[in-house]
């Protein structure tokens, strides 16, 4: 009888866990796994659960493996700043390399264990009376969890959306694209087992995945034409190897890779101005580089240079960065097609001709490959999430997302969002941001879980007028940038030309705004409001980024760590190996 009972309160206790839990985080990728890493460490909380709707944690780098699939930041600033990586082989790697990464985060800190993979959270609602959030869950059709349950609710009393903003991809609306008979893939979707030697390849699109897509399929394609339908400016990469002997500095001295990760951030901060302000002597530079760059690896091709030079500033659309992209128009396999897309048939796409008659681009195609972006500005989609009194997110945001500090949302109480509203950048590492948000939302959990240790209740709502003075100031900085200027469409804005994605600032103005959490800025309900009314402010800190906190160090201090890491490097590799 024993152990019958020990044995049903065990199978009770597993049945509860799977549907009750503290805090729920949507989104394995950088996010969610920032949010949750610090759960752990700054809240001392195991009792969460992340759900991921794919097979693996990485968020878009799990989802988008195209061929050439790369970071367009230095992989030393887009990595967190508590797990440094001394093993990049490159200054930019690849996907596969970061995910690599990501995985190796995930497993140093235990998420495995709290991660439902093949697990898409469709909804969630909030209970006014009890004060918590119930997320509606669908597991995937063929995983193994799907066999003995198909969906449940789970209990929480803190909600966490960390889906990031390039999950969802974007499909052009192209008549006749059903019809077409050879295969089509999206750059998020990229189909492995297709084969793409000797074959006539049509890119649709030539931004940030296409640039990279394009030098790779062009290696192995017969023919391979880009359908531009926008130029954009495009930068030089810079991209390098690694060395082993930096690498080992890096390994035996990490002062030296956060002095170098610092120095990354301070340079990529002083782009803040060249990346927004249209017509500012900074901005006109990087126009410049970005003319030089084309001219030199499309030597003598005004007509083409004609076609690859942007009709609107840099910086209203996100800039790219490639070393590659120019010099495979050169080749003779590739070709750029500028002319406006009217229509797809059932072997190839037909082009808008000079009479403006639709005309075929090319006698066939095998393949299209829509490297045409995400739903970026469809924040949280397609989950649904009903706050107070029933009260719909997408609804209220049918206008336009708006956020409070881009993280809480009006009505939507113990609700986080990672990367939200106006939380975008067009000159440095969003993960720098993503870290600031994470221990921000953190502090608004803490409260909630001392009441929930208590057996009591917390909600923590954001006020509507901090809410509407902090996006009426967002909008009124926001409309001397260049994403704001008129001549050009892009994912930053909504139809109305309402700014969503982008943070008018730079990363250090906005880890200093997220450094304390003012209780005073939200409405307090629930049993145990007690709790934040004795602790009205409470500091949650930021990662300090920026080379000053350096400068306390003496030249002589650098050159002796200097001369250390140097002398580490030539002799500890050898003193080990001859261990």
């Amino acid at each position: 009888m024993a152990f019958e009972k020990v044995r049903s309160e065990s199978l009770l206790s597993s049945g509860q866990q799977l549907t009750n839990t503290s805090v729920v985080i949507v989104g394995a990728g950088i996010g969610g796994m920032c949010v949750a890493i610090d759960l752990i460490k700054r809240n001392n909380c195991r009792d969460f659960v992340i759900l991921e709707q794919s097979s693996g944690v990485g968020g878009t780098w799990h989802a988008n493996t195209y061929p050439g699939c790369a970071v367009d930041l230095q992989a030393i600033v887009y990595s967190y700043s508590f797990a440094p990586n001394s093993h990049w082989t490159r200054d930019f790697p690849g996907q596969r390399e970061i995910l690599s990464y990501l995985t190796r985060v995930a497993q140093e800190y235990g998420l495995y264990g709290h991660i439902r993979f093949c697990s898409t959270a469709e909804s969630a609602t909030w209970d006014d009376e009890l004060k918590k959030w119930n997320t509606h869950v669908r597991v995937a059709k063929g995983s193994k969890d799907a066999e003995a349950i198909s969906e449940y609710t789970i209990s929480s009393d803190f909600f966490v959306s960390a889906v990031g903003q390039l999950s969802q991809p974007k499909w052009p609306k192209i008549k006749g694209l059903n019809t077409f008979t050879g295969k089509t893939m999206h750059s998020a979707t990229w189909d492995w087992t297709y084969d793409l030697k000797d074959k006539r390849i049509a890119v649709v699109g030539s931004g940030c995945s296409a640039v990279q897509i394009v030098p790779e399929l062009a290696k192995v394609a017969s023919k391979v034409t880009v359908f531009q339908r926008t130029p954009h400016w495009i930068l030089p990469r810079g991209d390098y190897e690694i060395s082993n002997l930096r690498k080992t500095i890096y390994r035996y001295f990490p002062f030296w890779q956060r002095y170098w990760r610092r120095r990354y951030v301070d340079q990529n901060e002083t782009e803040y101005i060249s990346n927004n302000f249209a017509g500012h002597e900074e901005n006109l530079k990087l126009r410049q580089a970005a003319l030089d760059m084309m001219h030199e690896q499309l030597p003598n091709q005004p007509e083409l240079w004609e076609k690859l030079t942007p009709k609107y500033p840099v910086g209203c659309k996100r800039v790219v960065v490639s070393d590659y992209f120019f010099p495979a128009l050169n080749l003779p396999n590739v070709e750029l097609e500028a002319r406006p897309i009217h229509s797809i048939n059932d072997h190839t796409v037909r082009v808008v001709g000079t009479d403006g008659q639709a005309e075929d681009a090319d006698d066939r195609y095998d393949l299209i490959v829509f490297a045409t972006g995400f739903r970026a500005s469809d924040f949280l989609h397609p989950m649904k999430i009903y706050g107070r009194n029933g009260r719909a997110l997408h609804d209220m945001w049918k206008d336009g997302a708006r956020a409070y500090l881009g993280t809480c949302a009006d009505d939507m109480p113990n609700l986080g969002i990672v990367l939200g509203p106006n939380t975008g950048l067009l000159h440095n590492s969003f993960i720098l941001m993503i870290e600031a948000q994470s221990r921000y939302i953190n502090g608004l959990i803490k409260p909630v879980l001392e009441a929930r240790k208590q057996g009591g209740s917390l909600s923590l709502t954001p006020r509507p007028e901090k809410t509407e003075a902090y996006n009426a100031k967002l909008q009124t900085l926001l409309k001397d940038f260049a994403v704001s200027d008129p001549r050009c469409d892009n994912w930053y804005k909504n139809e109305t030309g309402l700014v969503t994605n982008l943070w008018p600032g730079t990363v250090l103005e906005f880890q200093k705004l997220m450094e304390q959490v003012n209780y005073g800025d939200y409405e307090v309900e629930g049993f145990s409001r007690s709790i934040v009314q004795k602790r009205p402010l409470y500091k949650v800190g930021r990662v300090v980024e920026e080379r000053g906190f350096l400068e306390k160090f003496s030249l002589v201090n650098a050159v002796v760590v200097g001369v250390g890491a140097i002398v580490g490097a030539v002799f500890i590799p050898k003193l080990i190996t001859f261990v």
